[in-house]
């Protein structure tokens, strides 16, 4: 099972189309600059697919990419601090708002991306706790692993298994290729 095929569709700021033309929609959604871009283009083996930022909040639009010309992925803007004006903050979140809980759509598959080595923060709490009723197909990707120090790894994963018990926990790091395989399964499914 591989990721043959990705496509950046379109972006989107609200009611399109595109989201009631019956195809699945798995989403990708983590705090800011969490690594949802480099997750996002490590599974497709493409390299600038979704645009890598240093830049907290570079994503301001619903990104929709078409996988394997079978569903598609649907990247939401960051949640959390963003280097952007805070009018501009207050849209972003009112159009996720919108697309996650008002919208009715339904979610093949939803992929929580966190920070490993942070850890969950109260935003990635109180964003899951919203969205265990939306869809039972909760993937919790725990990236940046490579920034684990190896004294702390093991500990550190048992932490995340522990805090999302009922969720599938994929370790991931972009740069170095761990979680493809796994994180690809699972979408495939």
């Amino acid at each position: 099972m591989q990721i043959k095929n990705a496509v950046f569709i379109k972006g989107v700021v609200g009611t399109d189309r595109i989201f009631e033309d019956g195809t699945p929609q798995c989403v990708i959604l983590g705090r800011s600059n969490v690594g949802k871009s480099s997750v996002i283009n490590s599974l497709t083996n493409q390299k600038k697919l979704a645009r890598v930022s240093s830049f907290k909040g570079s994503t301001q639009e619903i990104n929709i990419f078409l996988i394997n010309k079978a569903f598609y992925l649907v990247d939401l803007p960051g949640y959390g601090f963003a280097n952007v004006s805070k009018e501009m903050r207050l849209q972003i979140q009112k159009m996720m708002n919108w697309y996650l809980y008002k919208s009715g759509y339904n979610f093949h598959k939803l992929i929580l991306v966190i920070d490993a080595d942070i850890g969950p923060t109260k935003d990635d709490m109180e964003v899951l706790a919203n969205l265990k009723d939306k869809t039972k197909n909760i993937i919790i990707v725990a990236n940046k692993i490579d920034k684990i120090k190896k004294t702390a790894y093991e500990d550190r994963l048992k932490n995340l298994r522990e805090s999302f018990s009922q969720y599938k926990v994929i370790p991931y790091s972009a740069s170095k290729k761990t979680g493809v395989i796994e994180l690809t399964a699972e979408l495939l499914k």
